[in-house]
């Protein structure tokens, strides 16, 4: 028979810490504690494959699995000498969720579960406290109430408020056990009258419908969005621990806590904690009363004239330093302890590795190995790679106060509040009075990057984790929240609306850029900070990782800043970003509506001059590191304006009439610009271009090496789909090259590759390798090409294929490892096949995300390149890579 229910006690524990996966992390720990002979109260797991099972049996417990939980709860009244639901020495069960990646707060929990109006009675008789039975009981029709009935139990909770103001105290335990009665007897008839509920007196079902509700909770909003955040599979369940109760309110010597066995803010090697007297678990989390530190290390501003647990409880408090010794000891980290003493016994109610900032996380990784307890390896794996966007990005302080309205997607980290602006000109106008902006656009385009630069944060209501605010957002290290859908923008009445609720241009707004959320108002921050620790752990992650990290950049102001970061050279300069400055645009525009190659070289001998400046600096920056620059790639309508008033003005610059701009506007539209006129195809067609920008690196690159700085140019030709188009280009361009060499009389050393963006350039990669010298895959538009998919539009949608399971992970987020990989291993291989000296890198946005740095590694890439914020990400997600792998 299959084993769904597993047993922990001192005496006996059929698992350990190593059984995640079935126990969850709680039931895992539970059992590894009995197996150290830890004062643990009995109790038995119900594997997460009974969760499983549960949701494909239309949310019924099967016969099989109840027969192994009443065996279990048999097992437990013997070693405890009390009988479940028994009127004369009743034993009551917690009922905890408990899933292998901590979840805290997300799933739901039921203590005190076995009480009805007959064992509250034994309770009391027994223990000879009235009062604590009474509040026990009322406790758990709360807590029955909402987790398993379902019912807003905020009613309750005011009439347990009436009941302290009628009484005149302030605190729960002022109550009388007459008054917890009279409470108990008015909750059960509020669920009777306004519910139609009668408070179930049968203990089993009160345990099976709790179990029920502990397996449905996984499904619930908050936790399967705390999963999308986190991402943790949504196929994983829960396991849900049943155990014996143990009671820290039964009066003054009795209490309940939670501490850390270092400073969870910090990371600082002190054991910090806080406990009520008199109080059950729930009480410390909830902050109905003020808890008190356990020892002088914990006390803060609130709780200074509080006595500690050491001066209250001095064995028990012993007895805890003891133990969370020992527990750091065994699982050589960090450790979160919640805690019950029960008429002054201790008792260990679960550990867990601790939650703790991400400065804390490195300062105990550190210490750690200089005490000898983990080595450099070990330290490297204990650090989510995503956890280092709290060191580069200032965050929302956790503990102000805020008026959620709003959710989007999560496009680029870090906290932003500004007065919100509708248009780019307005963002940069009230940028230059001194105005803090946060731009507020349907969605972004290259025409708006001034007001991008003005801005604390974009904030849009389309658009995709890729989308234009998306990548470049990142690559400013700006916020950027994408693709929220509740707003409804009206850019000409410059209104924002959600909800019904109307807010004004110049009303304050704030966004976390980390999670997606949006609120009213100003929040305040947290500035983010870089310790020494940070600097030792880097140094750690790049001894041992095979894959070199780049940055996509396009300003020396952005490469200096990834170089600051760690990037060895640029993995992608976007040089479509450099035309839209105001001086540029202009000269842009006159190539765009030259009617011939004459008059197109004129407007382009115009950019030179600026395109040449550009990578001068980029290259300064750089200093001998590579530097991959791609040849221009959107289409031409990009740099055309749209509006009535930008038209007119253009025409009056041109010196020609508004309708001839209007008409090329028209001329150069296309049903689908992501598969048109774009990239290469604008070279076959005007190759004039390209050969200017080739012309600018290369002249760029000499001036650098006549000056002593080293350079490295990497001229990258994208959306190539058929060698013969690349060899046209690059013949064109390296006849270019060759006549800038005889005119400066210099050369410098330079290489010519391609961009993978199309899946025909994948399949054909063996053809194209012979004629490149390096490959760079452009997993942005290859994600949309083999999908199918607009990156730009599919955020409306592809929620809901994550939510249900279809797609494991947004791919645009995370590479597609059967679909895209499938092409990019395939390429990789084959191009190598028949030129072993094809290097091959990444260049999407997927570059800085940790499964696809993974990947990367595992298909035998030579780099990855990122925004300059997501360089440090990169690095350790490379070094944990190497260490898997």
């Amino acid at each position: 028979m299959k084993q769904w229910v597993y047993k922990f006690s001192a005496e006996q524990t059929d698992g350990n810490k190593d059984m995640k996966a079935l126990l969850g992390g709680k039931g895992a720990n539970l059992a590894e504690m009995c197996s150290m002979k830890l004062s643990v109260p009995p109790g038995f797991t119900v594997s997460t494959e009974a969760c499983l099972d549960f949701y494909k049996t239309n949310k019924e417990i099967s016969k099989e699995i109840k027969d192994q939980v009443l065996e279990s709860l048999s097992w437990v009244e013997k070693l405890t000498g009390k009988k479940f639901g028994d009127v004369e020495n009743p034993l009551l069960f917690s009922v905890r969720s408990g899933a292998r990646a901590s979840m805290p707060g997300m799933m739901d929990t039921v203590l005190n579960l076995g009480l009805n109006d007959k064992t509250v009675q034994g309770i009391a008789k027994k223990t000879g406290n009235p009062r604590f039975a009474w509040d026990s009981y009322r406790r758990f029709i709360q807590m029955f109430s909402n987790v398993v009935l379902g019912v807003n139990t905020s009613h309750l909770e005011s009439n347990l408020e009436d009941l302290k103001e009628a009484r005149g105290v302030h605190e729960d335990t002022a109550l009388t056990a007459a008054d917890l009665e009279e409470l108990v007897k008015v909750y059960k008839s509020v669920l009777l009258e306004d519910h139609g509920i009668v408070f179930p007196q049968d203990p089993m079902e009160q345990l099976w419908r709790s179990i029920g509700a502990v397996f449905g909770s996984w499904n619930n909003n908050r936790a399967m969005k705390y999963r999308e955040m986190n991402n943790i599979p949504h196929d994983w369940g829960t396991a849900v621990n049943v155990q014996s109760m143990v009671f820290g309110n039964m009066g003054d010597t009795c209490a309940t806590g939670v501490c850390f066995t270092r400073d969870p803010s910090t990371g600082e090697k002190k054991f910090f904690g806080e406990f009520l007297v008199n109080a059950q678990g729930e009480d410390v989390v909830a902050g109905i009363r003020t808890p008190q530190p356990i020892n002088n290390d914990s006390k803060m501003e609130s709780n200074k004239h509080h006595k500690t647990l050491e001066e209250v409880m001095p064995k028990a408090y012993a007895d805890l330093v003891e133990d969370y010794k020992m527990l750091e000891r065994h699982y050589k980290d960090m450790q979160d302890i919640e805690f019950t003493i029960e008429n002054g016994k201790l008792w260990i109610l679960q550990t867990r590795n601790a939650k703790r900032t991400v400065n804390a996380a490195l300062k105990v990784a550190v210490d750690l190995v200089a005490e000898g307890m983990i080595t450099e390896k070990e330290a490297i794996l204990r650090i989510s790679p995503e956890d280092l966007n709290q060191l580069l990005h200032p965050r929302l302080d956790p503990k102000a106060k805020k008026t959620l309205i709003a959710t989007g997607l999560p496009a680029s980290p870090g906290a932003a509040s500004g007065q919100m602006v509708f248009t780019s000109a307005h963002a940069e106008e009230w940028h230059k009075a001194g105005k803090k902006v946060v731009l507020v656009r349907a969605e972004t385009s290259p025409e708006d990057i001034g007001g991008m630069v003005a801005s604390t944060g974009i904030l849009t209501a389309r658009g995709g984790m890729t989308s234009h605010a998306a990548v470049v957002a990142r690559g400013m290290g700006k916020p950027c929240v994408a693709g929220c859908t509740a707003l409804v923008i009206n850019e000409k009445e410059k209104t924002l609306t959600v909800k019904g609720k109307v807010y004004k241009e110049g009303d304050y707004i704030t966004f976390d850029g980390a999670n997606g959320e949006v609120y009213e108002g100003v929040v305040p921050t947290i500035e983010a900070s870089i310790t020494a620790d940070f600097a030792t752990f880097m140094k750690w992650a790049d001894g041992v990782r095979r894959l070199k990290v780049r940055t996509n950049a396009d300003t020396p102001e952005d490469t200096k800043t990834a170089i600051q970061f760690g990037a060895q050279g640029i993995g992608l300069c976007r040089t479509e970003h450099m035309f839209f400055a105001p001086e540029r645009i202009l000269a842009v525009r006159e190539m765009i509506f030259a009617e011939n190659e004459k008059d197109r070289k004129k407007a382009l001998d115009k950019l030179l001059p600026f395109q040449r400046s550009d990578f001068a600096g980029i290259f300064k920056e750089l200093n001998g590191l590579p530097a991959n620059i791609r040849l221009l790639d959107p289409p031409l309508h990009e740099f055309l304006p749209h509006s009535d008033k930008d038209q007119e003005e253009l025409a009056s610059a041109l010196g020609i009439n508004v309708k001839a701009v209007k008409e090329r506007n028209d001329a150069l539209h296309e049903f689908n610009p992501m598969l048109g006129h774009r990239g290469c195809r604008l070279a076959v067609t005007y190759p004039e271009i390209y050969l200017m920008q080739v012309r600018a690196i290369i002249e760029a690159a000499i001036d650098a090496d006549k000056a002593g700085i080293k350079v490295l140019p990497e001229i990258m030709i994208p959306l190539i789909t058929e060698v013969r188009e690349y060899s046209m280009i690059k013949d064109e361009c390296k006849a270019e090259i060759e006549r800038v060499f005889k005119e400066k009389n210099h050369t410098v050393k330079y290489k010519m590759g391609t961009m993978l963006e199309l899946p025909r350039a994948c399949i054909m990669a063996g053809e194209i390798a012979k004629e490149v010298e390096f490959f760079s895959f452009g997993t942005n538009d290859l994600t949309q090409t083999t999908f199918g998919l607009s990156r730009d539009d599919a955020g409306k949608f592809l929620p809901s294929y994550t939510q249900k399971g279809i797609y494991p992970r947004d791919p645009f987020v995370s590479i597609d490892q059967d679909g895209v990989g499938f092409l990019m291993k395939h390429a990789v291989s084959e191009g190598k096949k028949t030129n072993a000296a094809v290097y091959a890198g990444i260049c999407g946005e997927h570059g800085g995300e940790p499964q696809s740095v993974e990947f990367c590694h595992k298909i035998g890439l030579e780099y990855v390149s990122c925004s300059p914020f997501r360089v440090p990400i990169a690095r350790l997600a490379a070094a944990q890579a190497a260490l898997r792998n």
